[in-house]
């Protein structure tokens, strides 16, 4: 697989290895190499046949660029393959030759093949996920007592905890690393099925041929071919692009916490990182920038698999050949995303100090809501939500804090003064005291995420 200089920039050197063309070309290989050991094993071809085929079934052997063009005429990678394999084979044994590929199609080969540097990718996507989940967990337990502005709307709302915000951004990497699993104990199976997967050349054996190969590639032995059942497949593919999703929402949160203005999380610095050409004093979050990419691409990638899951009778024209191309690409923005939060976790800069002036800089507002509730138990919800409306007003053109013209206003009220205590009051703006409803959500959800994550990765 080629990947443009813009693709490489958002993704990483590991995760372009799975998908290059020589381990591709392995993939496929590896696949011949299986169908005729087990063709042998089951006597449908000679076993001297099966140790020639295994033999040359080496990538460095071929001209993959030349492959690649002859795949074009031909209209799949794999009949090129197959057509050299043979002549390679041929070298040794002519017989031998007459049996490669025996019973298959360039599907099985094409679909085996991708099967199997997937299940690499996901190695790849699953350790990051859990090195980046188990962080966020950390952190979480770490500011259960860490007063925030709760932001909706983009507007400052209320008063939470930085580690329920912390739980809030691991908790759907949690759920797409168990939906990964489980989809990938599905999707990860051998495709054989032969020209119309009915596996008619191997008559009766065609089961038991398949069953091995299985084994031998540590793959599900599929029910049947499934050329243009494509569910299972793009399923696992549709919640890659989920996973791409929950990255972009952390690091849309993050870059703008991170916003001068803002200032209450920033990535690591140094060495380069997140420097301007023009402007010294910038310090821009590159990870969320990575991470923002990849989760404005995966919507029209997942559409792209879904739109080519209408292929045409038992093999598709164009469309499955669509999927093939679009389906690294998800892969390699979600390993970059990844990768990139991971360092920017790593690292993450938390000023707690900035999220308090941040928070004493609104004047009390954001505890109207506390307040109001206070008041309704004295004189009911209407006027108290009244009285707050006026106060807030007032506070807003007057300045100062709302705390204290609550606190005048009930002390000015002997109703009020006798059943509302002023301490009582003034603890309602304390944003310490404003995280525990947060904080006692997220120490629930921390025992489940843990266990849920299991052992911390090593």
């Amino acid at each position: 697989m080629s990947v443009s200089i813009f693709d490489s920039f958002l993704t990483t050197s590991e995760m372009i290895a799975v998908f290059d063309d020589q381990a591709v070309v392995q993939a496929m290989l590896r696949f011949e190499q299986a169908l005729a050991e087990a063709e042998a094993a089951e006597g449908v071809i000679p076993e001297t046949a099966a140790r020639a085929i295994a033999s040359v079934c080496r990538a460095p052997l071929y001209d993959i660029p030349a492959l690649i063009v002859a795949g074009r005429r031909a209209g799949a990678l794999a009949i090129p393959l197959v057509k050299e394999l043979q002549r390679t084979v041929a070298l040794y044994s002519e017989e031998a030759a007459t049996h490669v590929h025996w019973g298959s199609t360039s599907q099985d080969v094409l679909d085996t093949a991708m099967v199997l540097v997937t299940r690499n990718a996901l190695d790849l996507i699953d350790a990051e996920l859990a090195t980046l989940t188990q962080r966020l967990l950390e952190l979480a337990r770490s500011h259960l007592d860490t007063p925030v502005l709760a932001r909706t709307l983009m507007q400052p709302a209320q008063v939470t905890s930085l580690g329920f915000k912390f739980c809030s951004w691991a908790a759907p990497l949690l759920r797409s690393r168990a939906q990964l699993q489980t989809l990938s104990s599905h999707a990860l199976q051998l495709q054989l099925g032969g020209a119309v997967g009915t596996l008619a050349v191997l008559d009766d054996k065609g089961p038991a041929v398949a069953a091995r190969m299985a084994a031998a590639l540590e793959l599900a032995t599929p029910e049947a071919a499934w050329h243009t059942q494509r569910d299972q497949w793009i399923r696992l593919g549709t919640e890659m692009a989920v996973l791409a999703g929950s990255l972009g929402k952390i690091a849309t949160d993050l870059s703008l916490m991170a916003q001068g203005e803002i200032a209450e999380l920033a990535e690591p610095s140094g060495n380069g990182r997140g420097g301007s050409s023009a402007m010294p004093h910038k310090r821009n979050p590159v990870s969320s920038m990575i991470a923002l990419a990849a989760a404005a691409r995966a919507p029209q990638q997942a559409a792209a698999l879904l739109a080519a899951m209408g292929q045409q009778h038992e093999r598709g024209l164009g469309n499955w050949q669509a999927e093939l191309a679009e389906w690294p690409a998800l892969f390699l923005g979600v390993h970059g995303a990844l990768r990139a939060l991971n360092e920017a976790f790593a690292g993450l800069q938390i000023d707690q100090e900035r999220m308090l002036r941040n928070i004493d800089a609104l004047q009390g507002l954001v505890f109207a809501e506390s307040a109001s509730i206070a008041l309704a138990t004295v004189i009911g919800r209407p006027r108290a939500h009244a009285l707050l409306e006026q106060l807030t007003r007032k506070t807003v053109a007057e300045g100062g804090q709302l705390v204290d013209l609550l606190v005048a206003a009930v002390e000015s009220d002997e109703s009020l003064h006798k059943s509302l205590d002023s301490a009582h009051l003034r603890a309602l703006f304390d944003p310490v005291i404003a995280t525990r409803p947060a904080r006692r959500l997220a120490e629930q959800q921390l025992e489940r995420m843990q266990a849920a994550q299991g052992k911390p990765p090593a």
